[in-house]
């Protein structure tokens, strides 16, 4: 992996788990320092997450993560729930033991976050959670379009679920795993899509209904 990619992968992954949070700016010296690189990495790895929508460079060059709006947030909605639970189903019939095995893994960690209050380990294993499943799609370009919704609303689950925990959440997943261990497609989809209404509903309520 070259330096620039390397750099880019990890500042998307920061933006994707809360780690800039919003409204907060930073500059393009801050952001090198901080991940220990030239500007050049960073630059170019900025560049390609404004066009994901994940970040937005304002006129003085600092970035920040964009505001959420009620119109932006519906979109996200719109497009994770069309999305989503159709990925879910297309992954279903690929999806065998091995792969079965890792995604209730990938559950129990999201489990035992949710117990100890940790909000940065829940958001990564129920990323993970999610993707074990969509990529057993076999369909890239989908999967590629869900992994950029997920960026745009990634730091604000990080501020909602800060705000009221993750004690008060409903499991979707486990219905998730039994629908695909009885090799049910309809259940399947609605669990992802229950679970999907769960956290943007909770995020709605933390950034727009009742904003810091």
């Amino acid at each position: 992996m070259t330096t620039h990619e390397s750099v880019y992968r990890g500042l998307r992954e920061r933006i994707l788990f809360g780690g800039i949070p919003p409204g907060s700016a930073i500059t393009l010296r801050g952001l090198a320092e901080s991940m220990s690189v030239s500007p050049m990495p960073i630059r170019e790895a900025v560049r390609r997450l404004i066009a994901e929508r994940a970040l937005k460079m304002q006129d003085n060059r600092r970035v920040l993560v964009p505001p959420m709006t009620e119109a932006r947030f519906q979109e996200i909605v719109f497009a994770r729930l069309a999305l989503e639970p159709e990925l879910a189903s297309r992954a279903m019939d690929r999806i065998g033991k091995a792969e079965l095995l890792r995604i209730a893994n990938y559950d129990r960690a999201v489990d035992h976050a949710m117990a100890d209050g940790d909000v940065p380990g829940y958001m990564q294993s129920n990323f993970r959670f999610h993707f074990a499943i969509y990529e057993q799609a076999g369909a890239e370009t989908l999967t590629a379009l869900v992994e950029s919704i997920w960026l745009q609303f990634g730091p604000f689950m990080r501020m909602a679920y800060g705000r009221i925990g993750t004690s008060a959440l409903e499991d979707h997943h486990q219905a998730a795993i039994t629908a695909i261990e009885r090799r049910d497609r309809e259940a399947l989809k609605a669990a992802i899509a229950a679970d999907i209404s769960q956290g943007m509903g909770f995020i709605g309520d933390a950034v727009l209904k009742h904003p810091a």
